[in-house]
């Protein structure tokens, strides 16, 4: 694998973290910031991907979408006296954005 030099800028707090946490880890500097960096990139590279394949879904003839209100309303429920039965075609794996 070959590297690059990227120079970023932070605030000095996150750098004197970014100290302590190399030495007591006995990790270069480098190393964490690169595995930060990698582990932000595939969280963020899911979600997009996940988020796109739920429009592609959504944008579907035919794609069934259960009321906001009513999914609030159930999950408002949760743990009360009255909890709620779940709103109808929550089984589908749908959204409304």
């Amino acid at each position: 694998m070959s590297t690059t030099t990227l120079t970023i800028r932070v605030d000095e707090r996150i750098k004197q973290k970014l100290d302590k946490l190399a030495k007591s880890t006995a990790r270069s500097k480098s190393y964490l910031v690169t595995n930060a960096i990698e582990d932000f990139l595939s969280v963020n590279e899911w979600q997009i991907r996940e988020t796109r394949k739920t429009l592609q879904k959504a944008n579907q003839p035919g794609a069934q979408f259960i009321d906001h209100k009513k999914v609030t309303s159930w999950l408002d429920s949760w743990g009360s006296k009255n909890e709620q039965e779940p709103p109808y075609n929550l089984s589908f794996q749908a959204c409304h954005i």
